[in-house]
C-alpha cells in the first residue's frame, strides 16, 4: 500500500516533485497479443493531461504480470485479442497488487472474453464479475456516461458493457466488454473512427484515470 501513498501524492502535487506518475501496460504470457493498439495509451495519457491536470508520464511502460514493479503504478492497462495465461507466481502477484490498492483495466479487444474470465477466476476464486450500474462513481467522473460506457466498434450487435471485480466493496478491475475502448483511444488513422467516437473513448478513459485517483 505503501507504493500507492507515494504514487497518489505525485498525482496530487505534481508541482512538488520532479517526478512524474506512470501507468502501465501488462505485458501476458498465452500468445494473445497484449501488446495491440500500440498508440493508445499514450493518446489517453495526453487527453488525460489536458484536461484532468494530471501529470502522467506521456509513455506508459510495459510491466510483465510477475514483476515487482507493478506495485509502482496505480492504473494497469490489459488488451488482447486471444489467449491469456497467468502462471501461479503472476496470479499470486496481481491478486497482490489488486488487494494492495491496484487497479486493472482489461478491455476486451475482440476474442479474449473467454480466456480472461478463467483466468481472472483463478486470480480471484471468491470473486464474480458482475455488471456494474449505471450509477457507479466511474461513470460520473468528469465525463458523465449515464447509460453506461460507449460503444465504439461493433462486432456482434452486442450492447456495450462493463464489468467489475469488487473487493470489500472497492472496484479493482475494469473489465469494458464489446466497447473497444482502446481501439478508439488509437491515432485517428488507424480505425478511422469519427471523432465523436474516439472523444467518447477518451472520455471514459479518462473517467476511470480520475475515478482511481479520488476514491
Amino acid at each position: 500500500m505503501k507504493h500507492f501513498l507515494i504514487v497518489f501524492s505525485l498525482l496530487l502535487v505534481p508541482a512538488l516533485s520532479q517526478a512524474q506518475v506512470r501507468i502501465g501496460l501488462l505485458k501476458y504470457g498465452g500468445g494473445g497479443d497484449w501488446y495491440a493498439n500500440p498508440t493508445s495509451l499514450p493518446n489517453l495519457i495526453k487527453f488525460c493531461n489536458a484536461n484532468l491536470d494530471t501529470d502522467l508520464e506521456k509513455d506508459p511502460d510495459v510491466i510483465e504480470t510477475g514483476s515487482n514493479e507493478i506495485f509502482n503504478y496505480p492504473f494497469i492497462h490489459m488488451t488482447g485479442h486471444g489467449n491469456v495465461i497467468f502462471n501461479n507466481s503472476e496470479i499470486e502477484n496481481l491478486r497482490n497488487y489488486l488487494i494492495g490498492g491496484g487497479f486493472l483495466h482489461i478491455d476486451d479487444n475482440y476474442g479474449m472474453d473467454k480466456y480472461i474470465r478463467p483466468m481472472m477466476k483463478k486470480v480471484f476464486p471468491e470473486l464474480d464479475f458482475v455488471e456494474i450500474p449505471f450509477n457507479h462513481p466511474i461513470y460520473h467522473q468528469k465525463y458523465d456516461f449515464s447509460t453506461g460506457p460507449p460503444k465504439i466498434h461493433e462486432h456482434d450487435g452486442k450492447r456495450p458493457q462493463g464489468f467489475g471485480l469488487f473487493w470489500h466493496g472497492r472496484l479493482i478491475v475494469y473489465y469494458s466488454y464489446e466497447i473497444d475502448l482502446g481501439d478508439g483511444w488509437e491515432d485517428p488513422e488507424v480505425h478511422k473512427d469519427s471523432p465523436a467516437a474516439r472523444t467518447k473513448a477518451l472520455q471514459m478513459g479518462a473517467n476511470m484515470i480520475q475515478y482511481i485517483f479520488t476514491q
